[in-house]
């Protein structure tokens, strides 16, 4: 029960490299299925993929231990580490800071809209960007007010995804199957066969096709990286206050960081499997899937996500191969996430292996084993001879230049 050393000035926090390590690794356990399958297959295990009971039992363990949880964990740590920024540039009221960070922002931005248009329409890195524009303004809150604002946040997000998906559900349980809300979520959450032949074709086209469409595509994406604004600057708002609180600088207790990750987890294990169930009960109908994933399991996600962060920082403090390892990862978690889906192309896409819609959702997540595997065995030798990731490197410096 000792308080871990606190770095001086300057060194990195292993436990929190570490930890972004395991959170890059964690986003590849969904986004195997976003490269290997249709759109609602990501969402709803009976929309495709998913006919054996490998395949229910790794969509279980996905939606409650995996989905958004990682996601929340990678948002956490780039606000974190953007707030690390923004203090070593001085006064929060001098230009300097903001200069750099919106030049870092614009280039981050740059980069994700390449990766969304060449590899991964579901990249984070754009919304990461956009939600980081506001960073300056809450770099001065105190650690509970930005909580607080994080709360808040997540709160917004509740309230507009439930006037978004509300209709959709009511429609379901008094049986108004053709309704507009119903037909719309059948779409992108359910089974629709016409859909799904759409998006089987779509997934199967070249890399030039793709680079057209999604290309023509980007204002159209403007609407979809909006709506997540709320929740991923919730995530990232939160990362800065537990930084300002001391709990991702290593200066919590271990059974502080133990007591806080079994209180997040008891609050949202039970909600998880209860919407999990729920959607069993009723045969996974489109409605409940997609309220369920993007906007009820929202709060529960958040919780998780702390959870996780509390019980890294308590275990991965000590100097050992294991928490080297992963803090390798981590410091090149940029160079990681964008050569992943590289990977997961080679593996799915057309002008790869060509697997796309050709394997089930366990094979899908056990396929997700080969980049994992990948950024394991070449962060750590990587780091050693260059010290930072050549996105990282890319990343410095084209903010350097427009700042």
């Amino acid at each position: 029960m000792v308080t871990p050393a606190t770095p001086l000035s300057g060194q990195r926090i292993l436990a929190l490299d570490a930890l972004r390590g395991i959170a890059v690794i964690g986003i590849v356990g969904m986004n195997a299925h976003a490269f290997a399958l249709p759109g609602p297959a990501y969402y709803n295990p009976v929309a495709y993929g998913g006919d054996s009971a490998g395949d229910y039992w790794v969509w279980l363990a996905s939606v409650i231990f995996i989905e958004d949880k990682f996601r929340t964990l990678f948002a956490m740590l780039f606000g974190a580490g953007c707030l690390i920024l923004l203090e070593k540039g001085g006064a929060p009221d001098r230009i300097g800071p903001w200069r750099a960070h919106y030049a870092r922002m614009l280039v981050l931005f740059a980069i994700g809209l390449v990766h969304a248009t060449v590899f991964a329409s579901n990249d984070v890195l754009r919304a990461y960007a956009l939600a980081g524009l506001a960073l300056p303004l809450l770099a001065g809150l105190s650690a509970r007010g930005l909580i607080a604002v994080a709360i808040g946040l997540i709160t917004v997000h509740f309230g507009l995804g439930l006037v978004a998906f509300g209709g959709a559900v009511i429609d379901f349980h008094v049986g108004r199957m053709t309704s507009d809300a119903m037909l719309f979520v059948e779409r992108n959450f359910g089974s629709d066969p016409a859909q799904l032949a759409a998006l089987l074709e779509q997934g199967r086209e070249g890399l030039a096709d793709r680079i057209v469409r999604r290309g023509a595509a980007i204002p159209a994406q403007l609407t979809t990286l909006v709506a997540s604004l709320p929740l991923n600057l919730a995530a990232i708002t939160l990362g800065m206050g537990l930084w300002k609180a001391g709990m991702l600088k290593g200066e919590w207790r271990t059974f502080r960081l133990q007591r806080l990750a079994g209180v997040c987890a008891l609050m949202a294990l039970p909600g998880l499997l209860g919407l999990a169930a729920w959607q069993v009960a009723q045969g996974f109908p489109a409605a409940l899937a997609g309220a369920a994933a993007l906007v009820l399991s929202a709060p529960f996600d958040t919780l998780l996500g702390v959870a996780y962060a509390a019980l890294a920082m308590a275990f991965l403090g000590a100097d050992n191969p294991v928490t080297r390892t992963l803090a390798a990862v981590g410091r090149m978690s940029l160079t990681n996430y964008l050569m992943t889906s590289v990977i997961l192309s080679a593996v799915f896409a057309a002008w790869g292996l060509g697997l796309f819609g050709e394997v089930s959702r366990w094979q899908a997540f056990a396929l997700g084993l080969v980049p994992v595997a990948a950024m394991l065995l070449w962060s750590p030798p990587w780091v050693a001879r260059a010290g930072q990731g050549p996105f990282e490197r890319l990343w410095r410096a084209g903010a350097k230049v427009l700042s």
